[in-house]
């Protein structure tokens, strides 16, 4: 059975990438806008087996996404990596210290992608 993948970032275009990427991989994928968006769709019963997330994003950015997600009991270990154009150390520790699995760095290619997430997703 396919693993799902939810992507969220604000940029539609990145999503679309992203989307038909993880498709053409085997993936199933979810898409939301930003952290709010995201936590709705978790809130109404999806179910993700990882998810890939922007850091700057409106409403709710990156970082306090992976704080409200680990704060759900059925979350607390959903693997969630980063990808951001952001490459500064401590954004990176940052991100670890509130849950975060991993840092992608835009641009990242399709294969590169999905390499890392077959590292940090049993199965995929």
């Amino acid at each position: 059975m396919a693993k799902t993948i939810m992507v969220v970032d604000d940029s539609p275009t990145m999503r679309l990438s992203l989307k038909l990427a993880l498709e053409l991989s085997g993936f199933n994928v979810l898409c939301a806008g930003d952290g709010v968006l995201a936590m709705k769709m978790l809130e109404s019963g999806s179910k993700p087996d990882l998810i890939i997330s922007d850091v700057n994003m409106p409403n709710m950015g990156g970082m306090e996404f992976i704080q409200n997600l680990r704060r759900v009991p059925g979350f607390r270990f959903t693997p969630v990596l980063m990808l951001t154009t952001e490459s500064k150390q401590e954004k990176r520790d940052e991100a670890r210290k509130y849950g975060a699995t991993g840092w992608l760095v835009k641009p990242v290619t399709g294969p590169d992608m999905v390499k890392v997430i077959k590292q940090v997703l049993p199965g995929a």
